[in-house]
């Protein structure tokens, strides 16, 4: 793998996502009560023998760059490496970044540097364990000059993601974003050509992709050199190469969420909370996922009913009662409260005498939860200060709401608490 180097895509500004995304970028957003979402594919690229990793961004990138600059240091015995490359006005290009290929075109001539065959691209936004050394061995094996990773998906699915259909050799020869009906059924392809057993062919007759890619070297230079008006690798550069390079498949069988809404990364975070086999697992010994050591504290629980959840290191809870949550680094929950089916990503920091028992009524409402409140169905986003006997439960059931000047928006009946939100005293949502 000395000779692959990898990209992680940031995304664009996020919308979709905010607002989580108002103050960093999309790779940066908090997962699973420690972790980033960038985390996931530098930590699969590393588990791969994969040590050179530049990440592209060009939204919010204070925070992600702190985080990278934290989390990851290869000795320096090594190639190994993790970089942020922000979008930058040059005279030759005075644009930011237009698409995905836009991105990597931008910074070719930093890229094309590294004696490597190949380049890996990838998503910094997806939740999936993959062994990319199969991928690369897949894509040498067969001769490719662009391989993707695919998906299986069902027909019920089928219809909310880009399709392709390959020949019996997994070549793929035709593309089709987001078909219906007449032009979805055309779409059906054999998915034992890529090693599905029959009867999950049957279940799953569609392939979509990944937004994963490995290309020849060479191959990648001359399609983003000589196809300067095409800015995105899915809908544009890749299918317009497939007429006359070789575009093969490559079959990913195993859980990927794309969570690029707040609906999604909810429920894949709270998914991890399942027993006795969640669809993600954080506890895999030979393919860990890394992130910045913090160096916190145990978590501290006086008197708790905590069921179904996940809780942060560095935590203070107090006579308090949590189901079905993830809780993050440093949360801090008072006695009396209830805290359901919510994200509580919790703080950056620690208040002076964070163990001390908080006022009500107090002229600073403290980090954390305070006494009596209820928290259900929810994202409380980081360093929010929630004061006593607040209720956020969405009361009138309003499915979408922007309420930025009150501290919360509310996204697919889902309220999301603002990072650094002040919620008072008293307060119902």
């Amino acid at each position: 793998m000395k000779k692959v180097l990898s990209i992680i895509l940031g995304g664009g500004a996020g919308t979709r996502l905010y607002p989580l995304t108002k103050l960093r970028a999309k790779p940066a957003v908090p997962l699973a009560g420690k972790y980033r979402l960038i985390d996931i594919p530098v930590s699969n690229c590393i588990n791969s023998e994969i040590y050179k990793i530049y990440v592209l961004t060009q939204f919010n990138s204070a925070s992600l760059n702190r985080h990278i600059a934290r989390a990851y240091s290869f000795a320096g015995f090594t190639e190994g490496f993790v970089e942020v490359l922000a979008a930058q006005q040059t005279p030759e290009n005075p644009n930011w970044f237009q698409g995905t290929a836009d991105a990597v075109r931008q910074y070719i001539w930093l890229l094309e540097e590294w004696g490597v065959d190949e380049y890996l691209i990838l998503s910094g936004d997806h939740l999936y364990r993959m062994d990319y050394r199969l991928f690369v061995q897949r894509h040498r094996e067969t001769g490719a000059d662009i391989t993707l990773s695919v998906v299986p998906i069902s027909e019920r699915l089928a219809s909310d993601f880009g399709l392709m259909k390959i020949d019996n050799k997994g070549r793929i020869i035709d593309f089709s974003e987001k078909p219906k009906g007449e032009q979805l059924r055309q779409m059906q392809v054999d998915t034992t050509i890529l090693g599905l057993t029959k009867e999950q062919a049957q279940q799953k007759p569609y392939i979509a992709s990944m937004g994963i890619y490995v290309f020849k070297k060479e191959v990648l230079i001359n399609l983003l050199k000589n196809s300067l008006t095409q800015t995105d690798f899915g809908k544009e550069i890749i299918p317009a190469a497939a007429k006359d390079l070789n575009v093969q498949a490559y079959l990913f069988n195993g859980y990927w969420e794309d969570i690029g809404t707040i609906e999604a990364f909810y429920e894949a975070n709270l998914a991890l909370t399942k027993q006795p086999h969640p669809p993600f697992s954080f506890y895999d010994e030979e393919a860990p996922i890394y992130t910045r050591s913090r160096y916190l504290p145990p978590s501290k629980l006086l008197d708790c009913q905590v069921t179904e959840s996940i809780i942060g290191e560095g935590c203070i809870l107090k006579r308090c009662r949590i189901q079905h949550s993830v809780l993050g680094v440093r949360s801090r929950i008072e006695e009396g409260c209830t805290i359901d089916d919510s994200l509580i990503m919790g703080a950056d920091f620690y208040q002076p005498f964070a163990e001390e028992q908080s006022q009500c009524e107090s002229t600073q409402i403290p980090l954390g939860i305070g006494s009596n409140s209820t928290v259900r169905r929810a994202i409380i986003d980081k360093n929010a200060r929630i004061g006593c006997d607040v209720q956020i439960i969405n009361k009138d059931r309003v499915q979408e709401a922007e309420k930025e000047s009150q501290g919360f928006y509310i996204r697919s009946g889902i309220v999301v608490v603002l990072k650094n939100a002040v919620i008072k005293d008293g307060m119902v949502i």
